[in-house]
């Protein structure tokens, strides 16, 4: 028997298939994924090293999106602004991926690509590598929160008999998703920039 005309398996299939797993679940076995893609396990460790490797294609698709600035001399936090809002729509698109991620050193070059940008930026603007480190930190936090928020339900709190007046009248501001979600992360961008500079 022959080798069919196109390969059943690639490190693109095996990251599109992973995941679609972790969109459906949350996450992925070497097993599971085996069996999505009707091959034996063993075979998938022609194309990946193993679970790290899946985890660091997946990421990188994640990041894909995430655009960096072709002007990175504009002011320090109009570049940092626009790259949180670009990470943050990247990831949006996977919010079950996000815990699964944070469970893995980051080794994708898209991730340290944009990592590297912040870096430099911060540094233009006067922060100290301790201090880089911390909002870089910081950044990765709000922006991950942020996204998973966009996947929250609708009405993300009850109103129950417990929820005082001042909680009630503040969840009675609160518009639909992804409004509610969007003006949360705008407010607190500004929030952050204004706590680091």
């Amino acid at each position: 028997m022959g080798r069919p005309p196109t390969p059943l398996l690639s490190t693109d299939r095996i990251a599109a298939v992973a995941m679609e797993l972790v969109s459906a679940t949350g996450g992925f076995t070497i097993p599971d994924l085996a069996k999505k893609l009707q091959v034996s396990p063993s075979s998938l460790y022609n194309h990946v090293s193993g679970r790290d490797q899946i985890v660091e294609l997946l990421r990188e698709r994640a990041m894909s999106e995430v655009h960096l600035p072709d002007e990175p001399a504009r002011p320090w936090a109009d570049v940092v602004a626009d790259i949180l809002r670009s990470y943050r729509r990247s990831y949006a698109r996977y919010p079950r991926l996000i815990p699964l991620l944070t469970a893995y050193p980051v080794n994708s070059s898209h991730a340290i690509g944009m990592y590297n940008v912040l870096a430099v930026t911060l540094h233009r603007a006067g922060f100290d590598a301790t201090d880089t480190l911390r909002a870089i930190t910081l950044m990765d936090c709000f922006v991950l929160g942020s996204a998973l928020d966009l996947a929250a339900p609708e009405e993300p709190w009850e109103s129950g008999a417990e929820v005082g007046p001042e909680l009630a009248a503040a969840l009675a501001t609160g518009g639909p998703q992804p409004g509610r979600a969007d003006d949360a992360f705008e407010y607190g961008l500004a929030v952050l920039l204004r706590g680091l500079g």
